[in-house]
C-alpha cells in the first residue's frame, strides 16, 4: 500500500457558510477534485494524487467539521457538503472539474452533478451508492463487527475497523497492528477513535436520496467502481446505481473491500485515469 503523503502540495483555506475549509492543491492540469467519505481526512487520497497529479491539478480537501476543516458551523447535510465543494472550485476558479468521490464523497458528488451539471467534465463515483439509507442496513455480523470498533481494548477495535475496509485475504496472516498505523495517517486519526462528526455525517447521509434522478444524468461521462467484497457499498448497490445511469460504466474490483482505493490504487488509479481521457 502506498499510504506516503503527496511530495509535494498547497496548502489553502476557505471561509464557507461559517467553516473555514482546509484544501490541498496538487499538480498541474485538467481539474480534479476528489471528495471523500465518513470520517475520513482528505489525506486519504494520497494514493490516487500521488499518481494523477502527474496529469491534473488535484484539489483534496477535509469536509466541514472534520480535521482542519473547522468548525462545523451550517448544518450538515449532503447539500451542504455539495455546496462546499462548489466553493472551492470557485476559490480556484475553476469553471467545472472532474469529480472523483469514495463512499460518502460519491453521493456528494452525485449532489454536485444533479445541482450543477455544468461545472463536471466526468464523474466517477468509487465504493458509492445514491441512497444513503441503503449502507446502514447492515447486517447482523456487520453489527456485530461495528459496535467492536466501538468497544473492547485499542487493538481490537482497529481490528475490526480493518475488518470493514478490508477483505479477509489482507488480513489472513497480517500485522494488523502495522496495517492500522500505516493507515492511520490516510484516515486521519487512530483507527480505535474515529471522529465525532462521523454521526453527524451518517446522519445526513441517512436523509439523502438520488434514485429518483439518476437519469438526469444521462450523458455526463460517469464511472461507478465497486469492490467484489465492500460491506459497505456491496457491488450490487453500484451496479443498480450504474444501470440508472445512462452511459455509465460499471466495473466491479474482485479481491477487494471499502478501502479499495488504498489497497488497490495502481488499478484505480488506472481506471481514474483512462475515464477521465475518455471524458
Amino acid at each position: 500500500m502506498n499510504t506516503a503523503p503527496p511530495q509535494t502540495s498547497r496548502h489553502r483555506a476557505h471561509a464557507h457558510q461559517d467553516c473555514r475549509l482546509a484544501y490541498e492543491i496538487h499538480g498541474a492540469g485538467p481539474p480534479a477534485v476528489f471528495i471523500q467519505g465518513v470520517g475520513v481526512h482528505g489525506g486519504a487520497w494520497a494514493p490516487q494524487i500521488n499518481a494523477l497529479a502527474a496529469h491534473y491539478e488535484c484539489l483534496s480537501f477535509d469536509n466541514r467539521g472534520l480535521g482542519r476543516s473547522q468548525p462545523l458551523g451550517a448544518r450538515l447535510t449532503i447539500e451542504q457538503m455539495a455546496q462546499d465543494t462548489l466553493a472551492l472550485m470557485d476559490a480556484q476558479s475553476w469553471a467545472s472539474a472532474h469529480l472523483v468521490g469514495h463512499s460518502m464523497g460519491g453521493i456528494i458528488a452525485l449532489h454536485v452533478a444533479l445541482s450543477a451539471r455544468h461545472r463536471v467534465r466526468s464523474l466517477a463515483l468509487l465504493c458509492s451508492f445514491p441512497r444513503g439509507r441503503d449502507v446502514l442496513r447492515l447486517s447482523p455480523a456487520m453489527v456485530g463487527t461495528w459496535l467492536r470498533t466501538l468497544i473492547g481494548t485499542k487493538p481490537q477495535r482497529r481490528k475490526a475497523f480493518l475488518e470493514i475496509v478490508m477483505p479477509p485475504s489482507a488480513l489472513h496472516r497480517s500485522d494488523h497492528a502495522r496495517m492500522a498505523s500505516e493507515l492511520a495517517p490516510l484516515f486521519g486519526y487512530d483507527l480505535a477513535k474515529q471522529p465525532p462528526v462521523a454521526t453527524k455525517q451518517l446522519s445526513a447521509l441517512v436523509r439523502y436520496d438520488a434514485t429518483p434522478r439518476l437519469h438526469q444524468l444521462a450523458g455526463l461521462p460517469t464511472l461507478v467502481l465497486s469492490a467484489a467484497q465492500d460491506r459497505i457499498a456491496p457491488p450490487h448497490i453500484g451496479r443498480s446505481m450504474a444501470a440508472a445511469i445512462p452511459g455509465a460504466r460499471f466495473i466491479e474490483i474482485p479481491d477487494a473491500s471499502h478501502a479499495a482505493t488504498i489497497q488497490h490504487a495502481g488499478r484505480v488509479n488506472a481506471l481514474l485515469l483512462d475515464h477521465s481521457r475518455r471524458s
